[in-house]
């Protein structure tokens, strides 16, 4: 289980009530097994909104790629503007922030404030033809940037101490190598001397 945006992990939808509802009460990102996120995706979208909420705009995220993630609320399927409505009032008890809902046929956004025009020029955007994975990351940035909090793209490497093409790795597993030989030269010299130090015992 990721330790990023609120130790979420892929979450097998349940036929009991709302799921996303109860796996936001506690964590930053809902984000069910049939969503199909590649894993570095799936890494970038917690790294992305934890830096949102670093940078002073927290927010939760719902991912939703079919009727069975919404539980017993089935009929708002692919209407993301009365879903997200629906899940903002469940979670009114414990989040009061921005919350944002990507479904395959297109966005929702819910805040106890008034949404700007910014924000709700996004909640009315096209389509996230590119896949929701693609499409949340996208609409947490421009959600961020609307609101005063501009993030830079998620990037992740992976190998995150060394950067792509780097040959520093390179050079260090060679180094080893090296000396490890160097090592195993030196024992193989130090052997004849030692036996030549020893007199030979007397019957």
């Amino acid at each position: 289980m990721l330790a990023l945006a609120g130790a979420w992990a892929p979450t097998a939808a349940k036929a009991d009530g709302d799921p996303a509802s109860d796996v936001l009460a506690t964590q930053s990102l809902f984000l069910p097994q049939d969503a199909a996120v590649p894993p570095a995706q799936q890494t970038q979208l917690a790294a992305l909104l934890q830096e949102a909420a670093r940078s002073g705009y927290p927010i939760r995220v719902a991912l939703i790629a079919s009727a069975t993630d919404l539980g017993s609320v089935t009929a708002l399927w692919n209407q993301p503007h009365n879903y997200v409505q629906f899940l903002g009032q469940e979670l009114g008890l414990v989040y009061h922030g921005p919350l944002l809902v990507v479904m395959p046929s297109g966005f929702g956004l819910y805040h106890v404030h008034p949404i700007s025009t910014a924000e709700h020029a996004l909640a009315s955007g096209p389509n996230p033809r590119s896949g929701i994975g693609a499409a949340a990351i996208t609409g947490i940035r421009n959600l961020a940037a609307a609101a005063g909090h501009p993030l830079a793209p998620p990037v992740v490497t992976s190998n995150p101490g060394a950067t792509a093409g780097s040959p520093i790795p390179g050079i260090v597993f060679a180094i080893g190598a090296i000396l490890i030989a160097l090592a195993w030269i030196a024992s193989l010299r130090a052997r004849p001397v030692s036996r030549r130090g020893k007199k030979p015992s007397s019957a």
